[in-house]
């Protein structure tokens, strides 16, 4: 009798548990993090059907490496710029005196050394970015003041893991290292990060550019895997943690034009292998330990997140917020998150804690997250008024007033209008030729393919308030349209057109708006034209604007009868056609030219 590959066996158990959990504990309110530490736990210390649960975590470290890579893409130093004082501020006033405060709670305890007491209590000062920003956006505030303002200090957090990860390695070194091996190895970290520092300047951007060229979307994906992963190993082979080769290396390319098709091509593995990290964690979790320190837990959790909240309340008000925002923010942030659990199981290999503290540090962690929402709800009680005061949306760096999907020269004049008119736009074409051309004119344009969903959430469509369809092929525009009617239903779209029937189609998707490439050109040409036969200014634009009426009567007529309805408002008057005579055939030049030949009013 045939049997099946024991590793084949736990991969689909693995997969099962994080089929059945996310959607579970998402519809319980709960969050995905949560159900996927659930998964970990049953299969691994209830039901022990996995044999290496250190195997699964070392495999699904690199969702963790993945995500540093993506949180370095989104630093662009505008943004940086924009929100410095919130972020560097703030944010370090927060992980600083928390980090400070939860330490001499850990140390207190007595629950680990007081190298282990640092690691406990600066990765309880981190809160969850992926708990957070969910609520947030359940409650439709991440917009206002307070959400802006958590969403900084988060940043900074994310920011933080890099520092905290060294510091793991610093404290686990040992004592007293020899000066010349301290300076060997300060030299060895210093020279990888030069040389990844010259490589993401001089060779990504141009390597991008060459393998944009074959159109291999599979060799696209390699490349981006490829940067990651010999980023995150050429930190680890100078001493220093992967996370931080795959941040430095995102940092690299936040600026770059393919940041948002390479952010859409990792988002799959990120999501994924972060998913089996949380499960990996559950796994690991030695339930005797928490059983034997059961009311040190019921006690220590909602200790450590009173005083995380005290700290977060007393910094936001001298910082400059009112009391119902400074609460909001307390509320919002006091639980644990996903980066100690990162820090915990790093410091089990360093010998800073030991397996069974790292297991009481993350059931603290993976309590004060299902606590969150009763707390966020339990503090509105605490507010003097009802309503926040709201802010202007503002999508530097990620994201604009309008996503433009497609380059044509019809976007490039709509966009021109837009940026003269104050408004920012963030646009993506899947053509590196375009992109090189548009920079020499001081366009910024990303990289992207616009059929593909991640790549349009990357670009922010999520936050534009209009997205517009400028692509010069009607299948393409059509799958767009199409992509995003079935995705984001609310989203506003305003579509160049190829032709009337397109048109029609478009009308019939329930676009907001709908024009063809041709059809104004053509108006004023015609009017120009008018005006070259003696006609007034005035008379011509009258005969041109009665056109551009009948015209719109007529497809509102088309769209609801068919399109052979409404020919008897094609003229004003009586037209008596010319005798037909075979023109002269001249070689059409590129497919552009053939476009406008084939375009109709």
């Amino acid at each position: 009798m045939a049997t099946t590959d024991p590793m084949l066996n736990e991969t689909l158990l693995l997969l099962a548990g994080t089929v059945l959990a996310a959607p579970l504990f998402k519809k319980l309110g709960l969050g995905t993090v949560l159900g996927y530490l659930a998964a970990g736990i049953v299969l691994g210390p209830v039901l022990r059907m996995i044999n290496d649960p250190q195997e699964v975590l070392h495999v699904s470290e690199l969702g963790v490496v993945f995500l540093l890579f993506i949180i370095g893409l989104e630093l662009k130093p505008s943004r940086l710029w924009q929100m410095r004082g919130d972020i560097f501020v703030l944010g370090t006033a927060q992980v600083v005196l928390s980090g400070l405060a939860l330490t001499g709670l850990a140390w207190l305890t007595g629950i680990a050394s007081w190298q282990g007491s640092v690691i406990a209590g600066f990765g309880l000062a981190l809160s969850s970015t992926a708990f957070a920003l969910q609520i947030l956006a359940d409650n439709g505030e991440s917009n206002t003041l307070y959400g802006r303002r958590a969403f900084s200090i988060l940043l900074f957090q994310d920011l933080a893991i890099v520092p905290l990860l060294a510091l793991v390695t610093l404290l686990g070194a040992g004592s007293e290292p020899h000066a010349n091996t301290f300076f060997i190895d300060f030299a060895k970290a210093a020279v990888a990060i030069c040389l990844l520092i010259l490589a993401g300047r001089y060779l990504l951007t141009p390597m991008f550019q060459v393998i944009a060229r074959t159109g291999a979307r599979e060799v696209m994906l390699a490349a981006a895997l490829l940067v990651v992963l010999g980023a995150a190993i050429l930190m680890q082979l100078a001493g220093l943690s992967m996370a931080m080769g795959a941040f430095l290396a995102g940092v690299m390319l936040a600026e770059s034009s393919y940041r948002h098709e390479l952010e859409a091509d990792i988002e799959p593995f990120r999501g994924l292998l972060l998913a089996m990290f949380f499960i990996a964690v559950g796994l690991s979790l030695q339930l005797d330990a928490i059983l034997d320190n059961l009311v040190l837990i019921l006690v220590g959790v909602p200790l450590f997140m009173v005083v995380k909240a005290v700290i977060l309340y007393a910094l936001s008000r001298l910082w400059g917020s009112n009391h119902d925002d400074a609460v909001s923010i307390a509320a919002l942030l006091p639980q644990g998150g996903e980066f100690g659990f990162v820090l915990f199981t790093t410091a089990v290999s360093a010998s800073l804690l030991t397996p069974a503290t790292a297991s009481l540090l993350i059931a603290s962690v993976t309590l004060s997250m299902a606590l969150t929402p009763l707390g966020t709800a339990l503090s509105r009680r605490l507010m003097v008024r009802e309503t926040r005061e709201e802010i202007a949306e503002d999508f530097e760096g990620a994201g604009a007033d309008v996503l433009m999907v497609g380059f044509s020269r019809f976007g490039q004049i709509a966009a021109q209008i837009l940026l003269a008119g104050g408004s920012d736009v963030t646009v993506i074409d899947d053509s590196p030729d375009r992109i090189r051309q548009a920079a020499t004119f001081g366009f910024r344009i990303y990289f992207g393919d616009g059929t593909r969903r991640e790549v349009l959430v990357a670009a922010g469509i999520e936050r534009a308030k209009i997205v517009a369809v400028c692509t010069h092929r009607q299948e393409i525009t059509d799958k767009v349209v199409d992509l995003i009617r079935a995705e984001f239903p609310e989203t506003r779209l305003f579509v160049r057109s190829y032709d009337r029937i397109h048109s029609l189609s478009l009308r019939a998707r329930e676009v907001e708006y709908e024009l063809r490439e041709t059809l104004e050109s053509g108006l004023l040409f015609g009017r120009k034209m008018l005006e070259g036969l003696d006609k007034s200014e005035a008379e011509a634009a009258e005969i041109g604007d009665d056109i551009r009426r009948r015209d719109e009567e007529r497809l509102q007529i088309q769209a609801a009868k068919g399109i052979t309805a409404g020919l008897h408002m094609l003229h004003t008057r009586p037209v008596r056609p010319e005798p037909l005579t075979k023109p002269k055939r001249t070689p059409v030049r590129d497919a552009t030219e053939a476009e406008e030949e084939a375009d109709t009013i």
